[in-house]
């Protein structure tokens, strides 16, 4: 069974840094895409960041493009967000997730189907 767990997220204040892991277990990362996704309180679940498994090509919402940053290990099996210039509207539970293949596009934040059971992220001063 496919498993994912994130860890790292925390409190942080406005302009800070914080760098999420989705530790992947029962696949390899050389086989899926893995993408990120957030969701607030009262808000919808939106997609933040994605990258394939093909290329390593990467694929950021409009509203964290130039801030965050999307890697892969594939030794670890293990995937980051690194996030710089937190702002409070970052504030959100963040998932990551595995859709059943290998790249991203052409709709990067549909069709996944595993997901981890998500960390906070609360940016505030």
């Amino acid at each position: 069974q496919v498993q994912l767990v994130e860890s790292g997220g925390g409190l942080v204040q406005p302009g800070g840094s914080l760098r999420l892991s989705c530790a992947v277990s029962e696949f390899s990362l050389d086989h899926y895409a893995i993408g990120w996704f957030r969701q607030a309180p009262g808000k919808e679940r939106e997609g933040v960041s994605c990258i394939s498994a093909t290329d390593d090509s990467t694929i950021y919402s409009d509203s964290v493009k130039g801030r965050f940053t999307i890697s892969q290990d594939y030794a670890k099996n293990t995937v980051y967000l690194e996030m710089n210039n937190l702002k409070p509207e970052d504030t959100a539970v963040y998932y990551c997730a595995a859709p059943r293949r290998s790249s991203c596009g052409p709709r990067p934040f549909a069709d996944f189907a595993s997901w981890g059971q998500g960390t906070q992220v609360t940016v505030s001063s």
